[in-house]
C-alpha cells in the first residue's frame, strides 16, 4: 500500500546534499552498547531527516560584527544578509515573472548579538495536521562553537524557507560548516501533539499511594521480574519493540 508522504522536500539550490533519512546509529557515532540495546536511543536518533548546508562555509564573530568567507572568496566578506553565490540569477531563470528578485538569503545577522539565520536551500509541504520540528541533531555530539535554536514550523500551510536560527559562541575563530555533515535534524509532529488542549490535560499521579494495582502489576512485569531473571539476555525491551514495530508493518 503506497501511503501518502507525510512530508515533500522542495530544493531551490542546487547543490544542496538531498536531506537523508536520519541515521538509527547516528552515523556510528553512538556507543556501541547504545547501537545493540537501547532501542529508545535509536528510535529517536533515527527519527526524520538530515539536513545540510549547501556549501562549505565559515562564520566569524568579533564579539559586534559578523563576517563569511566561502570557497571563491578572497577574503572574510562582511555579513548582514547575503545570497547564496550566483543562486539570484538561477532563481530568476526558474521563477515566474513577478517573483523573480525573491530568492530567500541564504544567511541573515539577526539582531540579537551573534545570531545567525542559515538557510538549507530547501522548502518543505506536509500532510494536513502536520508540522515539522527543527533542531539539533538527535544524540549526536554536541558543537562547543555554536549553539542550535529549535523550531516548529506549520508546513502543511505555511511554504517557505527550511532554516535554523545558531548562536555563535565563540570570537575571533573561524566557526566551519561542510556540506557533507548534517546541519539539523527535521521530524514530522502531528498539530494535536503540542497544542494548548492537549498540553494542557496531562495527568500527575503526584503520591505512591495513590499508584494503582495495574501500575503495580506493570512495574513488577517491567522492571523487578526482569531483573530478577539471571539468565535475561540484555537488550530485552529493544528486541520487544523490534518485534512490534515488525507486526505492525506486515
Amino acid at each position: 500500500m503506497n501511503a501518502e508522504p507525510v512530508v515533500s522536500f522542495y530544493r531551490l539550490i542546487e547543490q544542496t546534499t538531498l536531506p537523508q533519512r536520519a541515521d538509527r546509529f547516528g552515523a556510528g557515532l553512538l556507543p556501541i552498547r547504545a547501537a545493540r540495546y537501547c532501542d529508545s536511543i535509536t528510535s529517536a536518533t533515527g527519527f526524520g531527516w538530515w539536513l545540510f548546508p549547501p556549501m562549505n562555509f565559515s562564520l566569524l564573530w568579533d564579539g559586534h560584527q559578523v563576517f563569511w568567507q566561502y570557497e571563491g572568496a578572497e577574503d572574510w566578506l562582511s555579513l548582514t544578509t547575503a545570497q547564496f553565490p550566483n543562486q539570484l540569477s538561477r532563481f530568476n531563470e526558474g521563477a515566474p515573472e513577478a517573483l523573480r528578485g525573491c530568492s530567500p538569503p541564504f544567511l541573515t545577522v539577526l539582531p540579537e548579538p551573534g545570531l545567525v539565520q542559515i538557510w538549507t536551500g530547501l522548502l518543505a509541504r506536509t500532510a494536513p495536521e502536520w508540522s515539522l520540528l527543527i533542531r539539533p541533531l538527535a544524540n549526536m555530539p554536541t558543537r562547543s562553537d555554536i549553539e542550535f535554536f529549535e523550531g516548529i514550523v506549520e508546513t502543511d500551510r505555511w511554504f517557505g524557507p527550511l532554516f535554523t536560527n545558531v548562536r555563535l559562541s565563540i570570537t575571533h575563530t573561524a566557526i566551519n560548516f561542510s556540506d557533507d555533515s548534517p546541519l539539523v535534524q527535521v521530524q514530522p509532529i502531528p498539530r494535536t501533539s503540542y497544542d494548548d488542549e492537549t498540553l494542557n490535560t496531562a495527568r500527575l499521579i503526584s503520591d505512591i499511594s495513590k499508584f494503582t494495582a495495574q501500575d503495580w502489576a506493570d512495574y513488577d512485569r517491567h522492571i523487578v521480574s526482569p531483573n530478577d531473571d539471571v539468565n535475561r539476555p540484555p537488550g530485552s525491551y529493544a528486541k520487544a519493540v523490534r518485534k512490534r514495530r515488525r507486526c505492525s508493518v506486515a
